[in-house]
């Protein structure tokens, strides 16, 4: 099967890419700097040639109201130039919950992506991830300094990037969901308590406070992001992950 992978050399991406050459798939990374451009559509037709399944992992450059109008020229170019090619199945990497955080720019920019495919004119498939264990480091980023790093005690259920990428495998060598897939870790924990297990691994001395109102993640009610019964659990636990890292 040939596939097309848009985003193919960021850190899902590229790891989908190598997953699947290795199941014996013939696969394009196409990418910005190999000179596909999603915001012109430049390069796209040449990329998805022949393909019969087109995987977006791409990201916006923002995360403020500017990733509206990413999505929504990416996506409309991606779907015109996959009809062209006459892709049958397309597939987009999104968030568990994210419908459910409107409070959220970035947030609602991917439930509109979402959106859009499921009007399109193509057969498609949504995997819904949590948040990447790659990606805690610069959440904590976010609300720290030299001595603390503030965060809210929102229940999150991270997930290893690589769990994420064997069900992205999955679903793109397969039928068409016309739906969305749900796949979360194996543990929910608050986010204030993610910050502290992250930086007592790291041997970092900075403090972890408890403060509600810090950083983006705050804004999120209740339990929108841990997924609800149908979600796939993954394997790896956090803890352990970083300990094999530390």
């Amino acid at each position: 099967m040939k596939i097309t992978v848009i985003g193919g050399t960021g850190l899902i991406g590229s790891r989908l890419v190598t997953a699947l050459r290795g199941a014996g798939h013939e696969v394009v990374a196409a990418s910005l700097s190999g000179g596909v451009d999603l915001t012109t559509g430049a390069g796209l037709d040449a990329a998805l040639a022949g393909a019969h399944t087109v995987v977006d992992v791409t990201n916006s450059p923002t995360f403020d109201s500017a990733s509206g109008d990413f999505f929504r020229t990416t996506t409309g170019n991606l779907l015109a130039a996959g009809e062209r090619a006459g892709v049958r199945h397309q597939v987009a990497l999104s968030i568990v919950g994210v419908d459910r955080v409107p409070q959220l720019d970035y947030y609602r920019a991917k439930t509109l992506q979402e959106d859009l495919l499921k009007q399109g004119p193509i057969p498609y498939s949504i995997v819904r991830a949590t948040q990447f264990f790659e990606f805690v480091d610069a959440v904590l980023s976010w609300t720290a300094d030299d001595t603390t790093v503030r965060l809210p005690s929102t229940p999150l259920r991270p997930i290893a990037a690589a769990e994420v990428v064997e069900a992205l495998a999955e679903v793109a060598t397969g039928r068409p969901l016309d739906g969305t897939l749900d796949i979360a870790g194996p543990d929910v924990l608050p986010l204030d308590e993610l910050g502290r297990l992250t930086l007592t691994a790291r041997r970092d001395l900075r403090a972890v406070v408890t403060d509600e109102g810090a950083g983006p993640f705050a804004l999120v009610e209740g339990d929108a992001l841990t997924g609800g019964p149908a979600v796939r659990t993954a394997r790896t636990r956090y803890g352990a992950w970083l300990g094999a890292r530390s």
